[in-house]
């Protein structure tokens, strides 16, 4: 099994992103710890060094499993669902911008917040056909360059918008595009998802990434979570993918990533018993 945890390249204001700051200093840290990749961060990819993020990335032998884009809903509020048509193109444009970021990594772009929240005076129906339009305008230029997208269903107090695994196979189908898939995210399962175990069996072949949290979205361990029957779900699925650490930076970052790679890599030898 694989292992990456979230760094983000540029500041920003997300809690549940463990490591913010000093680039070479964290992926440096995390490549010590025993990680095998690092999940990108990347708010506005015009506004990063890709080949110095490259060589740096390369240079502590990490991978780049997955490109997170919710800052740009977080920081700039763009979004796929906004009633402003501007704001909606401008997003679906960041988008596409990190297109070729993700192909020089062979790297997943994950759509989590970045599809938005069902705003006042737009009814749900409306939202959802913003949001699944912008989705098959941004997988047919990922298409083209080989590049996968992953929607992930998030907490009803996050958004409104695709909450549970069942809700995102059904926009799956509606785009109907073989490089959109799934990503699940164990915190956000544990609120929505009536049992995780299930949820995450029926995403099957549609499942492109992962990323753990225990319930209180500390590291793993660090809550009421039972990640050995949660992850031990995945070789049986065929899933082949990176397991990636999304979660608070509690009680500090540097003890939050040690003590989440310690406690993976315990359930994954476990399982090899």
């Amino acid at each position: 099994m694989k292992f990456s945890i979230v760094l983000s390249t540029q500041p920003a204001r997300f809690d549940a992103v463990a490591f913010k700051g000093n680039l070479a200093d964290n992926l440096a840290k995390i490549a010590r710890w025993g990680y095998d990749g690092v999940e990108l961060a990347i708010r506005d990819p015009r506004a990063v060094d890709v080949g110095s993020l490259a060589d740096q990335v390369a240079a502590n032998g990490l991978a780049v499993p997955a490109i997170g884009t919710g800052q740009a809903w977080g920081e700039e509020h763009l979004s796929y669902s906004d009633p402003d048509p501007t704001v909606r193109r401008a997003a679906i444009e960041r988008t596409v911008a990190h297109i070729l970021v993700a192909r020089r990594f062979d790297a997943i772009i994950i759509v989590g917040l970045l599809r938005g929240q069902v705003q006042p005076g737009v009814d749900h129906a409306q939202a959802m056909d913003w949001t699944a339009a912008a989705l098959a305008e941004c997988c047919a230029a990922a298409a083209q360059e080989g590049v996968r997208l992953a929607l992930e269903p998030l907490n009803r107090y996050e958004t409104t918008l695709v909450n549970t695994v069942e809700q995102g196979l059904a926009l799956l189908d509606r785009v109907d595009a073989a490089n959109l898939g799934l990503l699940f995210d164990t915190f956000h399962a544990n609120i929505e998802e009536p049992a995780i175990e299930a949820s995450l069996v029926a995403a099957g072949d549609h499942l492109f990434h992962v990323h753990v949290a225990d319930s209180n979205r500390w590291h793993p361990g660090a809550g009421h979570l039972d990640f050995a029957r949660i992850l031990g779900l995945l070789p049986d699925m065929g899933y082949r993918g990176y397991v990636s650490g999304e979660f608070m930076p509690r009680p500090d970052a540097d003890t939050a990533a040690q003590r989440a790679i310690e406690r993976l890599r315990l359930l994954e030898a476990a399982a090899g018993d």
